[in-house]
């Protein structure tokens, strides 16, 4: 397997700039995730590491050759479409070998190869039959099992699982990330979904319109978001804002004015941009805020709605200064609609956010 350096990588389609000087690096044999919300240019980043885009200035490296003016063909990497792009009239085995037959090899060699593949994917019972006689999980599998043959230096995923249902999703991600490991692959996979980026990657790559909000391990980035941005979009349910204002600076906290009764010593670096008075964020996860007694409060609130999952209940609240929150609570805890709530949290665990939305960095306990 091999590297993968984008340097300086920007992509205009007519007047429009699309990606705007990326700088990213792929490890050998690591999984890494390009998320973020539609529009934010990831699938064009793996279209440009393909071949199926050119870039408009930059620099693409696999395993140390730079390959940015080469074809796909010779660019050592195999692509998973969303849609599978399976040839109807062909059977699975057909399906698997075809790229190499086409590049005339030996047949032996090419039995081989799809059969090992179809042994890895569990799927060879299914080699003589044609795609309309499979599921959806079924014929991704054998899209998996077309890229496996060929032996790349990459495989790209582009948002392989969005057409499967939430349960067969779920399996898949499992699969994938057993794969992975299976096959000490390099992997560039691209979804929309936070939660397959959380549960699948060794390293995430956070996008916004074309732009790298934050690079990091999924851990990394939940729980240290280097602005509101990836604050909001790393996390399901996602973080919860309250609008305030800085009463107060220290060197080791900032006070958070939540309202005239309630200021909150938030342990943190201020910035050379912070200022008393200054409009911010507190940003805080559904897990850390907790229903309690009146004396220990910080917020009340109504409850509007509640999702019970089994093992775990969300209870979401209408605060008395109109923000809704998202309150992690046990499966059991008996709360109903309509229910007046008392809400607290650890200062500790609140990320501040600037009038730009950048975050107050949080002091080592």
């Amino acid at each position: 397997m091999a590297e993968v350096k984008m340097q300086s990588i920007y992509k205009q389609f007519g007047n429009t700039e699309v990606i705007h000087g990326v700088d990213l690096e792929v490890d050998d044999n690591e999984f890494v995730v390009l998320v973020g919300p539609s529009g934010c240019g990831k699938s064009t980043l793996l279209r440009l590491i393909a071949g199926l885009e050119d870039v408009t200035s930059g620099e693409i490296e696999i395993d140390g050759v730079r390959v940015d003016y080469l074809p796909p063909a010779k660019r050592g990497i195999a692509m998973v479409f969303q849609s599978y792009a399976l040839y109807p009239h062909m059977n699975v085995y057909q399906n698997m070998s075809f790229g190499l037959r086409l590049a005339k090899t030996d047949k032996q060699i090419v039995d081989q190869k799809v059969r090992d593949a179809a042994e890895i994917l569990q799927i060879t019972e299914l080699l003589e039959r044609k795609p309309k006689e499979l599921s959806g999980g079924q014929r991704q599998r054998v899209a998996i099992g077309r890229a496996i043959v060929r032996d790349p230096k990459v495989f790209l995923f582009d948002e392989p699982l969005s057409n499967l249902d939430a349960k067969l999703r779920v399996q898949m991600r499992i699969e994938l990330t057993k794969l992975h490991r299976e096959l000490n692959a390099t992997m560039v996979y691209v979804t929309h979904d936070q939660v397959e980026a959380m549960t699948m990657a060794d390293k995430i790559v956070v996008l916004r319109e074309g732009y790298v909000e934050q690079v990091g391990a999924p851990l990394d980035l939940y729980h240290n978001p280097a602005n509101l941005f990836v604050a909001g979009f790393i996390g399901s349910p996602a973080m919860n804002f309250m609008d305030g204002k800085i009463s107060g600076i220290s060197d080791q906290a900032v006070e958070f004015e939540l309202n005239s009764k309630q200021k909150i010593q938030i342990p943190c670096q201020p910035g050379e941009q912070a200022a008393a008075g200054s409009s911010i964020k507190a940003g805080v996860r559904p897990e850390h805020l907790e229903l309690t007694g009146d004396s220990d409060a910080i917020l009340q609130g109504e409850v509007f709605a509640v999702e019970r999952l089994g093992g775990e209940t969300y209870l979401y609240v209408q605060t008395e200064r109109n923000n809704e929150l998202t309150v992690h609570a046990t499966g059991d805890k008996i709360v109903s609609v309509g229910d007046s709530v008392s809400i607290g949290f650890a200062p500790e665990s609140c990320h501040l956010f600037d009038g730009q939305g950048q975050v107050f960095e949080k002091l080592a306990p």
